[in-house]
């Protein structure tokens, strides 16, 4: 199977493969980003060991399967009573290779072996400091989907391996872009429009997308994966939780509130709405919302205290939140074409849409080596209120204030319209005190209508320039 895209990650793999030193690097994403699939088609048959955690698994199990991993690779020992056991063994094996060729080892689901009270950590931190960390041949890669244990235990950790990860590797949904070369790969023939749709329901996940039927269109498809008896789809949204957050119910209230919100909610909001007790907590749990690549955290512009909004990034928590937990018809997304809630929910999709591609909206504004930061606004004091989703302000004297359209055919800017983007073009640049030139930028799938109120729009992106790369 082809390995699409992930140019990036690639060079970051091949740097660790030869750099001639111990390696430890953390591979980590959410679940079904295709983390396991870049690791073996990138290494293919230079692995010399490889094992995997289970989910659920106690410690008797996990040792047995590692146990059986090492026996799969040739090593015979004695069943491993404990974890230093273990890896004591994975040391003899890797010791016994002869020759100064590179040793990768691959340890899939890394954070499932460390089942409670099995000195999991203990023994993995002595086995890297006592033997891997002085092994120039060995390259280990832990892989794992429950992204808060991976930053708490292993980036962020204070005990035995604090500061010894040497490489890490987060691994992000695909673009639209790729996402058009893995249909293309697949044969699965779409649009970009009906590709953007499908980006805005499933995401940038390959996995999701791997579940395509080529003979089938995109609203068939959606049935089929999400909303058929049986679909594939229809448990995804806990499971999806309780892989990557061990504890999650404190998280998917947290989500609850943001699928509901379309502009983001403060701390502070976020708590009132969820339900939540205020404390550390609470931000533990964004932080780890943020890692898994759920929710982002987005500056407000004029930068005040406690002016950050939180917004909810993921689109198939999103599609789930507004539709799977709800729908009952197993042709739900056929017949829901001129649903008033479907028209609703496109507007804060297509938002997330842009969130995830703000580079491609920089090259297309020809400023992609301008150091850019990407905020939103919300007015303090305008009656009515007033509020822009995406802010690029740039260092080149410049910024964007990005108005965000989703329609089927070429948006046609009314005079109303037109009204107020200027009114809050004005607002901002009252409340913000911003001497930067304000450009009026509109983001839409196919563009604007030349009319007359077009005229005071100063950049256009359309659908296209979000396929482009980065």
């Amino acid at each position: 199977m082809k390995l699409i895209g992930r140019v990036a990650e690639q060079r970051e793999l091949r740097r660790y493969r030869d750099s001639g030193r111990p390696e430890l690097v953390a591979v980590y994403g959410r679940r079904r980003v295709g983390k396991t699939f870049l690791v073996r088609q990138f290494f293919a048959d230079q692995l010399a060991f490889s094992a995997t955690g289970t989910v659920g698994g106690n410690r008797a199990f996990q040792l047995k399967a590692f146990d059986s991993a090492l026996t799969h690779h040739g090593w015979d020992h004695a069943a491993s009573a404990d974890w230093f056991a273990a890896f004591g063994a994975l040391r003899g094996f890797l010791e016994s290779r002869p020759g100064d060729q590179r040793l990768v080892v691959f340890l899939d689901e890394f954070p499932w072996f460390d089942t409670p009270r099995s000195d999991f950590r203990p023994a993995f931190g002595h086995f890297w400091n006592d033997y891997a960390a002085t092994d120039p041949r060995l390259l280990l890669i832990v892989c794992g989907s429950a992204t808060a244990w991976i930053a708490q235990h292993l980036l962020q950790d204070r005990g035995a391996l604090h500061n010894r990860v040497t490489g890490r590797l987060r691994l992000a949904p695909f673009t639209l872009g790729e996402c058009e070369e893995f249909f293309r790969d697949r044969g699965v023939v779409l649009n970009r429009y009906q590709q953007l749709e499908s980006f805005m329901i499933f995401g940038g996940i390959p996995y999701y997308l791997d579940l395509f039927d080529a003979s089938l269109g995109l609203t068939q498809n959606v049935d089929r994966l999400c909303f058929s008896p049986g679909a594939p789809l229809a448990t995804e949204y806990d499971d999806l939780y309780r892989s990557l957050i061990r504890r999650p119910d404190q998280h998917l209230k947290m989500v609850e509130a943001l699928a509901g919100k379309t502009a983001g909610l403060t701390r502070d909001e976020l708590i009132d709405r969820a339900g939540l007790a205020g404390g550390g907590h609470v931000s533990t749990a964004l932080a780890e919302l943020g890692q898994c690549g759920f929710v982002a955290k987005s500056q407000d512009f004029a930068r005040s205290a406690n002016g950050a909004y939180y917004r909810l990034v993921d689109p198939f928590t999103l599609f789930h939140r507004r539709f799977l937990g709800r729908a009952t018809d197993e042709h739900f997304w056929t017949n829901a074409l001129d649903d008033g809630r479907r028209r609703a929910w496109t507007g804060l999709a297509f938002e997330q849409v842009c969130l995830a591609h703000v580079p491609q909206i920089k090259r297309r504004l020809g400023v992609a080596g301008v150091v850019t930061t990407a905020t939103a606004w919300r007015s303090r004091a305008a009656s009515p209120g007033a509020q822009i989703d995406l802010v690029l302000d740039r260092r080149d004297g410049v910024i964007n204030l990005c108005e965000l359209k989703y329609t089927a055919h070429p948006y046609a800017l009314t005079r109303a319209e037109r009204d107020a983007l200027e009114r809050r073009r004005s607002v901002f640049a009252a409340e913000t005190g911003t001497r930067k030139a304000l450009h009026t930028t509109m983001v839409t799938t196919y563009g604007l209508v030349p009319n007359a109120q077009a005229a005071g729009v100063t950049a256009e992106v359309t659908m296209d320039d979000l396929f482009e790369p980065a």
